[in-house]
């Protein structure tokens, strides 16, 4: 009996000396400026997980070069869970595929915590654009100099322009912002004619007339823009592109904390307004497990070299 209070006492002394988690404020890194993607997830993540785990979840915006900035830093952060990353298949992904001098290896340097949301792309131009379907944007391209933006070089959106434009044996001039919002009001002013966007940054503009919109880039329509037909419908074969924004901490992350932040977003994602603006944003919810996500991510290091060959990308 004396032992075995011994033993409960020291058990208890262990488990006060260890700092709960979290013992402090958390870095929630949005690969992305203000208005992209990630950005917007994770501000409807951080509420959720402030009120989850009592202490403040706290977004902060590291955007460039497709999220390779923004990796590189957490990649670099101590593994204590106070430090996470928002990040999409550029950072992930693509970035990979294209440049292999990389300071960073995805599976090897982040614990991949959980997938979140796919989210597919639309092309949009100027109305000033002569164009008003995707036929005629493409028998312009071939008559005339056009440019498109993308949110970086790397981007999902420079991958995806870059697949269209080799399938339909066009050039254009490529000019990368720092992140989608960028890309969106270089495109509304007209500094460029075109370019691909997630739904969330354009469906405003979209419905205000400020933009019009093609195609949509994944085999299905998407519920939030219903009547925007696909590139695969349009006659472009085996287009289907999106991509997954995840959540990421440094490798070495303890599996406790793992789990107990995979099961506080799984909760999260599924609660009513978050998953109806998710639907409204045209963000589908891809949520598995944090095995799921490995095994996710693993293909599509796959998926995106072959395309990144498939279209001749470069590295700019």
């Amino acid at each position: 009996m004396r032992l075995l209070l011994i033993l409960a006492l020291l058990s208890a002394t262990t488990a006060m000396a260890q700092d709960p988690y979290p013992s402090k404020s958390v870095r929630l890194i949005a690969a992305a400026a203000p208005g992209g993607n990630p950005d917007i997830l994770a501000r409807m993540l951080a509420a959720k997980l402030s009120d989850a785990f009592g202490r403040p979840f706290v977004v902060e915006n590291i955007p460039g070069a497709g999220g390779v900035v923004a990796a590189e830093q957490v990649a670099r952060a101590a593994p204590d869970g106070h430090t996470l990353m928002l990040g999409d298949s550029g950072a992930l992904a693509i970035n990979v595929a294209l440049n292999p001098r990389l300071t960073y290896q995805p599976l090897k340097d982040f614990t991949l915590i959980t997938a979140l949301a796919a989210v597919p792309t639309v092309l949009i131009v100027n109305p000033t654009v002569a164009a008003n379907s995707l036929p005629e944007f493409v028998s312009l391209a071939k008559s005339k100099q056009l440019a498109y933006g993308s949110a970086g070089n790397g981007s999902v959106h420079h991958l995806t322009m870059a697949v269209f434009l080799a399938r339909n044996g066009l050039e254009m001039l490529h000019v990368p912002y720092k992140g989608g919002t960028a890309l969106v009001g270089a495109v509304l002013a007209g500094e460029v004619q075109s370019g691909w966007s997630g739904i969330p940054n354009v469906a405003a503009h979209i419905r205000a007339g400020k933009l019009r919109v093609l195609c949509i880039s994944t085999a299905r329509r998407s519920a939030s823009l219903p009547d925007v037909p696909t590139a695969m419908e349009l006659g472009i074969a085996d287009f289907d592109i999106a991509t997954t924004i995840g959540l990421q901490a440094p490798a070495g992350l303890s599996s406790d904390i793992a789990a107990r932040l995979q099961a506080a977003v799984a909760k999260a994602l599924r609660e009513k307004d978050v998953a109806e603006r998710m639907a409204n944003l045209g963000m589908e919810l891809a949520e598995n497990g944090t095995e799921h996500y490995a095994r996710f991510a693993r293909e599509d290091l796959e998926r995106y070299a072959a395309a990144v060959k498939a279209a001749g990308v470069k590295q700019e």
